[in-house]
């Protein structure tokens, strides 16, 4: 339902749609790591395996998110995302029906490609539809939160769901969700549009000087290094607190929802982000404030040895604090791109550095625990990563209060 091409009546559905959209994407990440048991009965899957199962889609974000985000800036983001679910779709139903672990990696990458396609635009999708600042803030902020929502999700539902029907039928039934997804998308955005009085360039003409432009700009490289520099640290802490519980010797179940819990209130500082954001709080300030907070937390949950309330604690403030990084970036990103039409391409970017954090910083964590015969020490990774996090967000405070405050 749209009053006019390329609007949508009511702001704050929209947002939902977009964010419903994220969160389904999000399920097909998160529905890996309760499956690995699963997989390796009914497979013969192997560590190593899964290890790759788990990276492929991360793999797709460092090397194609820059091309994925030019693309969607030069075809329309709504056409993009849908094709990404229509992709997804199409590689979790073959790896329904994969025979071997070699088919269902490969399913996987198909799985990864749509994935990047239907989340890189959604930010762009936003920028394009919702013209109230406001309103625009807050529906970033909630976007930032649908892959904590989601991972919370399948970390809570996996297991029951996977007992219920196995593998195979929710490997089924996530593809039928990509499907309804993208028939929301199709049915109730209206078709892209282009951002300005002039022609959409078609081609690849357009995209050497929309790539010259995000890559010359200062905004982009710094809302990527600072992504890089948080979502390293986080996924290395959530994705290590199950072992780190496992082995103080806590059950299954227990550590399930620990973790589903240490996941899920990141979403908390996102959509806290948005709100915060609305009502004028200064982007650097915010940033500084999650840094420190992760730094701390962080420091707290690998150094407190032998307290594991005070450890989990921390564990929360760190993943539920920090969670104003992605919110703030994800706002930040639109209003650092260079211009409307490079937005999809600054998320890109954006996506890159992130994938590229969360593909480095978990080995380099558990390396310094291996080196060190403990996790007593990996504080200092942690921390490092905040401390340049804290340069970096000074940094987006001083960017953003030379051009950011006059973008509509």
């Amino acid at each position: 339902m749209t009053t006019q091409a390329g609007t949508y009546p009511d702001p704050r559905r929209l947002a939902a749609l977009v964010v419903a959209v994220g969160v389904v994407c999000a399920l097909h990440i998160g529905k890996l790591p309760v499956a690995i048991p699963v997989l390796t009965d009914s497979l013969g899957l192997t560590l190593v395996q899964a290890g790759f199962l788990l990276s492929l889609v991360q793999l797709a974000g460092m090397t194609l998110g820059l091309f994925v985000g030019l693309m969607a800036d030069n075809l329309g983001p709504r056409r993009v995302m849908v094709a990404g679910l229509v992709l997804m779709a199409l590689g979790s139903a073959l790896g329904a029906l994969a025979g071997n672990v070699a088919l269902l990696l490969a399913t996987r990458v198909v799985e990864g490609m749509g994935f990047l396609l239907a989340v890189l635009p959604a930010p762009g999708l936003l920028r394009q539809r919702v013209h109230h600042a406001p309103t625009l803030s807050r529906a970033l902020g909630w976007w930032g939160a649908y892959m904590p929502l989601g991972t919370a999700l399948a970390l809570l539902l996996g297991v029951p769901l996977l007992s219920a029907v196995g593998w195979r039928w929710t490997w089924g039934l996530l593809a039928l969700m990509s499907l309804l997804a993208a028939a929301g998308l199709a049915r109730w955005v209206a078709p892209d549009v282009p951002v300005s009085n002039e022609p959409r360039t078609s081609g690849t003409s357009a995209l050497g000087p929309r790539l010259r432009r995000t890559l010359q700009a200062p905004g982009p490289w710094l809302v990527a290094l600072a992504f890089f520099l948080y979502s390293g640290q986080w996924l290395a802490v959530v994705g290590f607190l199950p072992t780190v519980y496992s082995g103080a010797g806590y059950t299954g179940s227990v550590v399930a929802m620990l973790s589903a819990l240490a996941a899920g209130i990141n979403m908390a500082g996102n959509i806290g982000a948005g709100w915060w954001l609305a009502r004028g709080a200064r982007p650097g300030a915010v940033l500084v404030l999650a840094y420190v907070a992760m730094g701390v937390g962080a420091g707290i949950a690998f150094g407190a040895e032998g307290q594991p309330l005070l450890q989990y604690v921390a564990v929360l403030v760190f993943s539920g604090v920090g969670g104003l990084i992605p919110g703030t970036l994800f706002g930040l990103a639109v209003k650092l791109a260079p211009d409307s039409d490079t937005v999809s391409t600054t998320v890109g970017w954006m996506q890159q550095f992130s994938s590229l954090g969360q593909f480095l910083g978990p080995p380099v964590v558990a390396w310094v625990a291996t080196l060190v015969g403990g996790w007593q020490w990996t504080w200092l990774v942690t921390g490092a990563s905040s401390v340049l996090g804290i340069v970096i967000a000074m940094r987006l405070g001083v960017v953003w209060r030379t051009r950011a405050v006059g973008v509509p």
